[in-house]
């Protein structure tokens, strides 16, 4: 994979796939644009020794919590080694680790990481990629914590999990903490009689948690009777769900949940929202009793950035353009856009795109620049034109990269994630289920 590949990503402005260099020359004013905070210029390592917080980019008015796991400091000779001797030292460990050791990274992960990945992905597809690697003793995953735990609980007990940086959470997921969920379910409980069957032998209600959620999460939902759902299956999912409950509570991505009921016929007014710092998430008794999906007050901070006026500018100036944007994204932009699918999906719509064509995408930028690398036969453009990548994939660096496999190879496992026993097997359940729901056949030819 190259980081050198150019392709013009909006009508004026060529770019490199890495959003790095991108970032470097607007500071520079070397290239139009703007960025979203200064301190993307940062070193991470620098980041990680300030107050507690998601680090600068799309999630850093996020709240954090206390608990969060913090980055120690690195050894000095990772902070100060140039790029150059970093490619050096990366690929002479990879080299030498070989089959012991598998490095996986995600879509928005920035260039000058995933040019060193086995394999590219999102969250779902590393996880099985991990546990395909089953001669593999460590598993060196460049994403964020939940994609870790995720992928602790696919692989096999002897296999160490490793997250280079263990300052790179996710917000979206932090916005569902457990405890938060299990007071919710309580006071669920308490409006709709228990989890006792109804006449037609479905529960009151089922629930269902993102991909994107910690595994305590998704040990929650396995021991409650639910499933796990990704951005591409989750209208699959949720009619699995419906076979088994009356309702669904849906979290920690409050869009994602609204946007594949909607498109299943269900109304807005048939979907509350649950605001965890409220009573009964701020509805009443009737409310609730009425919902076919509550949701929960939780988003990605990086798709919520997405707009119709962007959608309407990208129209505008592009007469024609095909605007494909993340299921994450505020329902008001799904509905303006031309299509919404999960990052595998724009993916392989830009791939499949046999004339040139001009895409404007709402997702990460970091996946939209490589795709522009990737097919100069076309023109592709972030619909946000502030550059503002996701927090957390950007505090992965390849210093740390450096250091987790240099460790690998002196006897040492860093930064390892683990899941324990007691989250770890319900929440394989929940995983296990949404395995086993397969979507009816398509009687289409359009891929959604």
């Amino acid at each position: 994979m190259t980081t050198t590949a150019t392709t013009a990503t909006t009508a004026s402005t060529a770019t490199t796939a890495s959003v790095d260099l991108t970032i470097r020359d607007i500071s520079a004013g070397a290239t139009s644009g703007s960025t979203c905070s200064t301190e993307l210029l940062d070193a991470p390592w620098d980041v990680d020794a300030r107050d507690p917080g998601y680090g600068p980019g799309a999630s850093m008015a996020d709240p954090i919590p206390a608990a969060a796991p913090r980055q120690a400091e690195i050894p000095q000779e990772y902070r100060d080694a140039s790029a150059e001797e970093l490619d050096h030292r990366i690929r002479a460990a990879k080299a030498e680790l070989g089959d012991r050791a598998v490095v996986l990274g995600h879509f928005y992960q920035r260039d000058e990481v995933i040019q060193y990945a086995d394999y590219v992905g999102d969250s779902f597809q590393l996880a099985n990629a991990a546990k395909a690697r089953t001669e593999a003793e460590a598993i060196i995953f460049c994403g964020v914590h939940f994609m870790a735990e995720t992928a602790d609980l696919l692989s096999g007990p002897d296999q160490a999990v490793i997250l280079p940086n263990l300052a790179a959470g996710c917000s979206m997921a932090d916005m569902a903490d457990i405890d938060q969920v299990e007071e919710c379910w309580e006071q669920l409980m308490e409006v709709y009689g228990g989890e006792v069957p109804g006449a037609d032998g479905r529960l009151p209600v089922i629930p269902v948690t993102y991909m994107n959620s910690s595994a305590a999460i998704k040990g929650f939902v396995g021991r409650h009777g639910g499933i796990v759902c990704t951005s591409s299956n989750a209208s699959t999912v949720l009619e699995w769900a419906f076979e088994r409950g009356q309702r669904v509570l849906f979290f920690p991505d409050q869009h994602l949940g609204r946007n594949t009921a909607k498109a299943m016929g269900i109304s807005l007014e048939e979907m509350p929202m649950w605001n965890p710092r409220q009573v009964l998430g701020g509805n009443d008794e009737q409310t609730l009793q009425d919902a076919k999906v509550v949701l929960w007050h939780g988003f990605c901070s990086v798709h919520k950035r997405f707009t119709t006026a962007q959608i309407e500018q990208a129209r505008t100036e592009h007469p024609g353009v095909r605007v494909i944007v993340h299921p994450e994204c505020p329902m008001p932009v799904v509905d303006a856009a031309d299509e919404s699918g999960s990052t595998d999906y724009i993916r392989k719509a830009i791939e499949g795109a046999t004339e040139p064509t001009t895409f404007a995408i709402g997702t990460e930028i970091n996946l939209v620049q490589r795709l522009a690398a990737q097919h100069p036969e076309h023109t592709i453009f972030c619909l946000d034109p502030v550059v503002c990548p996701c927090s957390t994939m950007y505090r992965i660096h390849p210093g740390y990269l450096a250091w987790a496999l240099e460790s690998l190879l002196a006897g040492e496992v860093i930064n390892r994630i683990t899941v324990g026993e007691d989250v770890a097997q319900p929440a394989r359940l929940a995983l296990e289920r949404m395995l086993a729901a397969k979507p009816a056949p398509v009687t289409t030819t359009s891929e959604r």
